[in-house]
């Protein structure tokens, strides 16, 4: 039986600086990760994870938004 390989663990600031070396550099990311000495796949998975926390979710609501439209059909009724 073969012994378990680890996975490395990669601290928080790692991982954002090399999504953000990712992002803002014209280069593939492929080189970025390959500079980093990090698995591809372990660099695309950081770049969408950071992509889906930064950007707000279009089908999310906030209150503000539902209570100014209230005010405004409330406005238009009378």
């Amino acid at each position: 039986m073969k012994p378990k390989i680890k996975s490395p663990t990669y601290t928080p600031e790692f991982r954002a600086s090399a999504v953000k070396l990712a992002i803002e550099t014209d280069q593939p990311k492929a080189a970025t990760a390959r500079e980093l000495g990090i698995n591809i796949n372990t660099l695309h998975t950081w770049v969408n994870q950071y992509h889906k926390t930064s950007q707000p979710n279009p089908t999310q609501v906030d209150e503000k938004h539902l209570y100014d439209q209230l005010k405004e059909l409330k406005k238009e009724n009378h």
